[in-house]
C-alpha cells in the first residue's frame, strides 16, 4: 500500500467513486457527516451465522459479501460493506423476530454490559483489493423498567435493529455509558473507515 500523498487526480471526486452497499439511513448520515461523496446500492445477502463463527469474523464476512454483491452491478470503484451485531456473553443478538423477541433482548441487556461489533470492508474493484476491519465498543445499559421497554417497542424502532435498540433513537436514555467508538454503535466506525479510505486513496 502506497504511503505517499495521492495526487488530486488519483482521488475520486464524483459520486460514482465510492458506493455504500447498505440501505441503512444511519450509515448514510454518518458518511455524509464525514464529508464523503458516495452513492448507495443496497446488498441483499443471507446473514445467517455460520456454525462456530465468532462475532467479529461474522460481521467481517458479511461486510465483504455485501461489498462483493454490489460491485458487479453498480458503477464505482470503492465499495463499502458493513454489518453490526450486539454481543452479550459471547452470543450474537440479531434483529428481533417479533415484539416478544425484542422484549426478550431488551430484558437481557437491562443493567448489563454488552459489546457492539461492526465489521466493514472496502473493496477496490479496479485494484482487486479487499480491506476488512472489525471494531468493538462496550455499552452499558441502565436497569430498564417494563414500561420503558413496552413504550419503546410500541414505536416500532427496535424491529430492524441488532439487539433491538438504536442508540440514536428512542433508546438513547437506556445507555449509561460507552467505552469506545460512538459511531460504531450507530453502525459504522467512521474514524477507522476514513483511515482505510485514505490509505486506499479513495478520499483525500
Amino acid at each position: 500500500m502506497k504511503n505517499q500523498k495521492p495526487r488530486k487526480s488519483d482521488v475520486p471526486d464524483s459520486h460514482g467513486g465510492i458506493v455504500l452497499a447498505s440501505a441503512s439511513p444511519r450509515r448514510s448520515e454518518l458518511m455524509a457527516l464525514a464529508g464523503i461523496k458516495f452513492s448507495i446500492a443496497a446488498a441483499d445477502i443471507c446473514e445467517d451465522v455460520l456454525p462456530g463463527e465468532a462475532p467479529a469474523d461474522h460481521v467481517m464476512r458479511l461486510s465483504k459479501e455485501k461489498a462483493d454483491a454490489v460491485a458487479p452491478r453498480a458503477e464505482g470503484r470503492f465499495f463499502i460493506g458493513a454489518d453490526t451485531v450486539v454481543v452479550l456473553d459471547g452470543a450474537i443478538l440479531g434483529k428481533p423476530l417479533d415484539e416478544t423477541d425484542a422484549a426478550r433482548m431488551l430484558w437481557l441487556l437491562s443493567g448489563r454490559d454488552h459489546d457492539v461489533i461492526t465489521g466493514f470492508t472496502v473493496f477496490d474493484k479496479i485494484g482487486g483489493i479487499h480491506v476488512s476491519r472489525s471494531v468493538s465498543t462496550e455499552v452499558t445499559f441502565k436497569s430498564l423498567q417494563e414500561s420503558e421497554i413496552m413504550l419503546y417497542i410500541a414505536t416500532g424502532c427496535p424491529m430492524d435493529k441488532a439487539g433491538a435498540y438504536a442508540i440514536q433513537g428512542g433508546a438513547v436514555h437506556f445507555v449509561r455509558s460507552i467505552n469506545g467508538s460512538y459511531t460504531n454503535v450507530i453502525g459504522l466506525p467512521m474514524t477507522e473507515l476514513y483511515e482505510v479510505l485514505q490509505a486506499m486513496q479513495a478520499v483525500g
